[in-house]
């Protein structure tokens, strides 16, 4: 049984436009109260963008006169073309990779508008509800099962730097996974030092506490790692 019982008028491509611009306005508002990069209009854009092209390519060929076309010819390029969009919104901090799920919105996005397009609003529902669901509640399963701490700490070192050998050494015996991201020194003359951890949280705690009784140690901050 279709999806979609329109006729493929005037009325139902507005219908399914209208319906592009609903979901994809749930889905920008999830990342904009995420504060990211692209949040609600970029996603709306994106979706309509895709709706628009899925049915000029569906109707608006057919009404010229040409004969038999191949609808799915542009719809395939749209695929290619927003990854153009969602590489503008990944980029590297301090070594992290920063903007992935972001980008895979954006990708989701496209692919609900061209489902509404393709004239199926039951599988554009069904996709936007699953984003919904795998970038809501996913992260909390995830943190449940792997139940290990991931943050990057901030340690900050004495200008002579006398002690940067005993923080290293530090790190290296935490029974954890340790990167350093950067080092720099800051406008007071301090050593600042970045350092991605990973691993089990009672580690983290003992590390924390370690390297902040180290003589020389002027501060150790710690944060979660940022990503989408």
């Amino acid at each position: 049984m279709s999806m979609w019982l329109g006729t493929g008028t005037l009325a139902d491509q507005l219908l399914l436009l209208l319906l592009a611009f609903v979901l994809s306005a749930v889905i920008g508002i999830e990342r904009e109260r995420q504060f990211k990069s692209a949040g609600l209009r970029t996603h709306i854009l994106v979706g309509l963008g895709a709706t628009l092209f899925t049915l000029v390519s569906a109707y608006g060929f057919a009404s010229l006169g040409l004969g038999a076309v191949d609808p799915s010819r542009i719809a395939a390029q749209v695929v290619t073309g927003i990854g153009f969009v969602g590489a503008g919104v990944i980029f590297v901090n301090r070594g992290n990779v920063v903007g992935l799920t972001t980008a895979a919105s954006i990708w989701v996005t496209a692919a609900v508008g061209m489902a509404c397009g393709a004239g199926l609003p039951l599988l554009a529902v069904a996709g936007t509800t699953l984003h919904l669901v795998t970038v809501g509640t996913l992260p909390i399963a995830e943190r449940l099962l792997r139940r290990r701490s991931e943050n990057q700490l901030l340690v900050r070192v004495s200008p002579t730097g006398e002690q940067l050998g005993t923080v290293l050494d530090s790190l290296a015996t935490a029974g954890m996974h340790a990167r350093v991201d950067d080092l720099r020194r800051r406008s007071d003359r301090d050593l600042e030092l970045a350092v991605h951890v990973r691993g089990k949280q009672k580690d983290a705690d003992r590390l924390l506490a370690e390297l902040g009784s180290i003589d020389g140690v002027v501060s150790v901050t710690s944060g979660p790692i940022r990503g989408g």
